[in-house]
């Protein structure tokens, strides 16, 4: 599992994760701007002043007057009880609305004074204030002294204090938390995958051939574990399902013995005539099919029972054994080692039906002409068992695919296509190998590799 894949838990939570502090910065940053509008931060206190400046004027005989600008006109909706005491340089004053007896006797005490806010230090917090300021008009600097209320920030002031927000506060604290966020996710979930390790080993490990084999779910994450369960359930679903299978061609090809030995018996019986053969040749193959399949439900893979065994004697009773079958089909059956023993561990029974279906697999295909022979050795680790024939042989692309179920070189072959598969399976079984090798001269040449049991006795 690579970094780079779209489906990287990684990647997905690094995005969802800053996706989602984005959007809680977003309403950290609202609830900040709002915040600033309820405490009456975000009114802006000289609104009035400003209003009053822009609408202040002199009338015909030079009294300072207000003119009904749209902003005053607005600004007197939105404060009913405004107030304010405008003085020029030479004392005129302007007065209107219910001022504060705290405010009404200042008169020209503050005349120097250029802007001020008054009315904090005055009895408690409730006292109202007042905003002073000094500001230039067409007939010159006035003082203007009025209420603190003003109306909403501008537009375009509220929106100044919004990137302000967002620039000093909300974009530090997103870059922060985006860096933070890039360097520990990964980690996060690396640390927290690797309680996973133990099951993907045995995962890893999994095989047909190990049935009653389970994930083990201690220390598994709890948002995981569902999914360890439905494959240990899934796993033991499988077992149920083979055994079963297992069961049924058991006894399908128990079954089938006894009819074939009464056939077989009624064809013996029959006088001799060519159709009389090629019927016990179809018969022999249904026999040895049916042994077949006996043999593969016999071997018990997850528990194999070996026992201590030389293959020098197993492929010698083998030969004798199989000697007057391969003379009677035309060959010369031989046997040769230079050896005196090859201890190996194993089960005698499926070592020996190895044997027998490769020296019948060079009687069925060695072109009924030639030798048939078995040799024996070893190297330093392996007992070796070859089984030549000087037939026509198994072209190089054969030579894999001969070892699949089922898998015919021509489709007018015969034989059931299980024997050399049925081989492989027991030589695997019993850690060992087999291949087609090159014959010095023509034919086949299958190798049987398998481990010595006896460091003692190895070459």
């Amino acid at each position: 599992m690579t970094g780079a894949r779209s489906h990287s838990l990684k990647r997905r939570l690094l995005w969802r994760l800053l996706v989602l502090q984005g959007a809680l910065l977003a309403i950290f940053g609202l609830l900040i701007v709002l915040a600033l509008f309820s405490t009456n931060i975000a009114k802006d206190a000289d609104n009035a002043v400003e209003i009053l400046q822009h609408a202040l004027t002199l009338d015909r005989s030079g009294r300072m007057t207000l003119r009904e600008t749209p902003d005053l006109m607005q600004l007197r909706g939105e404060i009913p009880t405004l107030w304010y005491i405008i003085r020029d340089q030479r004392g005129r004053e302007l007065r209107h609305g219910p001022i504060p007896p705290e405010f009404a006797a200042i008169g020209g005490a503050l005349d120097q004074v250029s802007q001020a806010r008054l009315g904090y230090l005055i009895d408690d917090d409730k006292a109202t204030g007042a905003r002073l300021k000094r500001v230039e008009t067409s007939f010159g600097r006035v003082q203007i002294l009025t209420t603190e209320e003003g109306r909403v920030m501008a537009p375009g002031r509220a929106t100044w204090l919004i990137l302000t927000v967002m620039a000093t506060v909300i974009l530090p604290l997103l870059v922060l938390m985006t860096v933070v966020t890039s360097i520990a996710t990964p980690k996060v979930v690396r640390w927290s995958l690797r309680s996973l390790e133990p099951v993907v080993e045995i995962a890893r490990e999994l095989d047909v051939e190990r049935r009653g084999e389970r994930l083990p779910e201690a220390d598994v994450p709890d948002e995981v574990l569902p999914l360890v369960s439905a494959v240990n359930d899934a796993l033991g679903r499988y077992d149920e399902g083979h055994e079963r299978r297992r069961r049924f061609l058991a006894d399908a090809a128990h079954e089938l013995r006894t009819p074939i030995a009464i056939l077989n018996a009624r064809l013996e019986s029959m006088p001799s005539s060519p159709e009389r053969a090629r019927l016990l040749q179809d018969l022999a193959r249904l026999s040895v099919l049916a042994e077949h399949l006996l043999n593969l439900q016999r071997l018990d893979r997850t528990n194999p029972n070996f026992q201590p065994l030389d293959l020098v004697d197993l492929a010698q009773q083998t030969a004798a054994n199989m000697a007057p079958l391969a003379i009677g089909a035309g060959y010369e059956l031989g046997f040769e080692t230079d050896i005196d023993s090859a201890p190996v561990a194993g089960d005698a029974l499926a070592l020996e039906r190895v044997l027998v279906n490769l020296v019948h697999n060079a009687i069925e295909y060695g072109g009924n002409h030639g030798s048939i022979t078995i040799f024996v050795g070893r190297d330093h680790s392996h007992g070796i068992v070859e089984i030549s024939d000087q037939g026509p042989g198994i072209r190089p692309e054969h030579r894999e695919k001969v070892f699949e179920r089922f898998y015919r070189i021509q489709d007018n072959q015969r034989g059931s296509g299980l024997g050399l598969n049925l081989v492989r399976d027991i030589v695997r079984l019993h850690r060992g190998s087999i291949d087609i090798v090159d014959a010095p001269q023509e034919g086949a040449r299958f190798r049987l590799l398998l481990p010595l049991s006896h460091p003692r006795l190895r070459a």
